[in-house]
């Protein structure tokens, strides 16, 4: 599959203007066979690289998605992890923080779940919420026991960016590779996949009330996550924005950038020593007889 993936990477020390970034871009495929014909490839490449991955247990991934309601997170994540050994992948959901966690500072609950050595680590919404929901509906600030003057001076953002900037760099630098997506949704879009939920009865348990009362602040959360994105996408941990009106179009995308995450990282098998292959050599006689 020909992807110019770079394009839908956020630059480093740039401002983000989503209206310049589409919803829906071409379909890289032309029927739903071929759709799943170049899904299954890049699962199956995922699959083999995270193989390497998990035996030389040097380094993970951690894999971070945000959207708006409605994007296709979820279903991303069940269809690109599909074929990946679940003793090397682990996929962690983040909803209304606990009243432990609220105890603690806003890092604590995802660092607790990030990926072992070896391990793939997907983060379904994530850190980044305290920078996206938090910021829209600020109030929320009050239930997390912050000191003053935290709780009501406007620099607390920038001082979480600056958090999560440094928190990415060390885990770059202790061998965790970040990449992080968000699922551009239109909010038409999100609107249609509203009433496929209402209108179908297997999907009615997906439906929040709350979400709609959401879609009121739609310009609020824009401008969070146009903040967010200028302040956090760097060299060592980027943001893709991901046009998500199509979703399975959104799914090649966000396959293929992590096909070319996992390449670069060169994974192998590590290496027998010789010594280790007499070792083995004398067993395998022992075996044998």
């Amino acid at each position: 599959m020909k992807l110019a993936t770079k394009r839908f990477r956020v630059r480093a020390n740039r401002d983000v203007d989503l209206g310049r970034f589409p919803t829906r871009a071409k379909p890289l495929y032309a029927s739903d066979k071929e759709y799943e014909s170049l899904l299954a490839a890049n699962v199956a490449r995922i699959a083999k690289l995270q193989n390497f991955l998990f035996a030389e247990d040097r380094r993970a991934l951690l894999v971070v998605f945000q959207g708006m309601d409605g994007a296709g997170k979820d279903s991303a994540i069940r269809h690109i992890f599909s074929g990946i050994n679940p003793a090397g992948c682990q996929v962690f959901s983040f909803k209304q923080p606990s009243s432990e966690e609220l105890d603690h500072d806003f890092l604590w609950r995802t660092n607790r779940c990030l990926p072992e050595r070896g391990r793939i680590g997907v983060f379904n919404r994530s850190y980044y919420e305290e920078v996206i929901v938090v910021r829209v509906h600020p109030k929320l600030l009050d239930a997390q026991h912050l000191p003053p003057p935290s709780r009501k001076d406007e620099s607390i953002w920038k001082h979480r960016y600056r958090s999560i900037v440094e928190l990415e760099k060390h885990l770059h630098r202790n061998g965790t590779r970040v990449v992080k997506f968000f699922l551009h949704l239109s909010k038409d879009e999100q609107r249609q996949r509203f009433l496929a939920r209402i209108d179908d009865p297997d999907k009615n348990w997906k439906f929040n009330h709350a979400d709609v009362d959401e879609r009121g602040f739609w310009k609020d959360y824009r401008k969070a996550y146009e903040a967010c994105l200028s302040a956090t996408s760097t060299d060592h941990a980027p943001w893709y924005v991901v046009p998500a009106d199509d979703k399975p179009n959104a799914r090649l995308i966000v396959s293929q950038v992590l096909v070319e995450v996992l390449e670069d990282l060169d994974l192998a098998y590590p290496k027998t020593t010789p010594a280790h292959r007499r070792e083995l050599l004398a067993i395998r006689r022992r075996l044998a007889k």
